[in-house]
């Protein structure tokens, strides 16, 4: 019996586990992890993720703070990070919830330790380090590590850590990288020269997990290796072996014979040229199927590769089944993943269709149901099919 009947995403929490295991072989004794999760798990599913690599972290990193709260409100205890510039309207939250955040700016520091004092808790905050990202955080001069120590001496305020976001280190050239790491140590040197001393200190990202041990510091930042998809082609993927946790999923919904001349989608930037067998497949960029595959990507069917057909539509796209001679409806199509001997990565498809790898999967959208598998059996399902919006439910 089928689980769902047009469209599921399946996320193996034995390769996930199996990325942690691997990136924890390849780092210095002592340097810890920090679980990023941000952007639902990018895409895979943050609660589950976050569960199944907890023995393995330090904490989490999210890119909101409302992010952080839902990894609470499913019992999320460990230390939670907030990446970004988190709004004074979030500030409570971060309090109540004992979320910490990313602070380099004094103003934003004092009304921070402002509601801590009042609420008589702690505020936890890392500081940050722009060392050539040109994103956020404070830039490595003297002034900055000035006023970066007046924020450690804010009642209410602990800070717990220093880091900075590497911009070039999934390239195999590491010099900008290496730059990078040097300005961040000079301006450890330079709060050290205050009397200041930063108790976690996280450089690494998934890239400079796989390549740059001497970045390791205190704790490295896991992101998209935890999710076994490489940050480039340029890194090194023999020290750390990764596996893909995701898998996408849908079934032929309608297969039909067309002549000479006949038009395929949108447009008919597809003409068939001679008689053709062509199957409908009932995804599209409403899905989050990226439209840039149209006539470009491929998806498996019965163990062999089926091209897209025209432009991929909202909710439906076409490929060629000529050559598969037995394809007929409710037949699998993977559309990432492995079937047979073939396989079809996110990687493929940001290549066949001009994207980027990290955008595929977190663009899949939640009419997506997500299905995880722990031995190769079904431990738990998140679809939004009962999905209601406060005052306007009528059921």
């Amino acid at each position: 019996m089928k689980l769902y009947s047009r469209v599921y995403e399946t996320v193996d929490l034995d390769a996930i586990r199996h990325n942690m295991e691997a990136m924890k072989a390849n780092l210095k004794d002592g340097t810890r992890m920090i679980g990023v999760v941000k952007s639902d798990g990018y895409g895979h599913g943050a609660v589950p993720v976050a569960w199944a690599i907890d023995p393995y972290v330090w904490g989490y990193a999210v890119a909101t703070v409302e992010e952080g709260v839902i990894l609470r409100k499913h019992g999320i205890r460990k230390p939670i990070l907030v990446l970004g510039v988190v709004p004074y309207e979030g500030y409570g939250l971060l309090v109540e919830h004992g979320i910490s955040s990313a602070v380099f700016q004094l103003k934003r520091a004092e009304r921070l330790s402002s509601l801590a004092v009042r609420e008589g808790k702690k505020a936890v905050i890392h500081l940050v380090l722009d060392t050539g990202m040109s994103r956020i955080g404070y830039p490595v001069t003297e002034e900055a590590a000035k006023e970066a120590a007046t924020i450690c001496g804010l009642p209410g305020i602990e800070v717990e850590g220093l880091f900075t976001h590497f911009a070039k280190a999934d390239e195999r050239d590491k010099k900008a990288t290496d730059h990078q790491l040097e300005q961040y140590q000079k301006f450890v040197a330079m709060l050290a020269d205050r009397g200041i001393t930063i108790p976690m200190l996280h450089c690494s990202n998934s890239a400079g997990i796989l390549d740059l041990q001497r970045a390791n510091l205190h704790a490295v930042r896991a992101g998209i290796s935890i999710y076994g998809i490489y940050p480039s082609g340029e890194v090194d993927r023999d020290t750390v072996k990764l596996r893909p946790a995701m898998e996408l999923k849908s079934f032929i919904s309608y297969v039909k014979k067309i002549g000479p001349g006949t038009s395929v989608s949108y447009g008919g930037t597809f003409t068939a040229d001679r008689e053709m067998t062509v199957a409908t497949v009932p995804v599209g960029y409403g899905d989050g199927y990226p439209r840039n595959l149209s006539g470009k990507g491929e998806v498996l069917i019965r163990g062999q590769r089926a091209r897209i057909l025209g432009r991929v539509c909202m909710d439906q796209f076409m490929v060629d089944v000529t050559g598969i001679h037995e394809a007929e409806e409710e037949d699998e199509v993977v559309l990432i993943g492995r079937q047979g001997k073939e396989e079809i990565t996110v990687e493929d498809l940001a290549m066949a269709g001009g994207g980027f790898h990290y955008e595929i999967v977190c663009d899949i959208g939640k009419r997506v149901p997500r299905i995880y598998l722990e031995d190769g059996r079904v431990i738990g399902t998140k679809d939004y099919f009962n999905d209601c919006y406060k005052g306007f439910c009528r059921v």
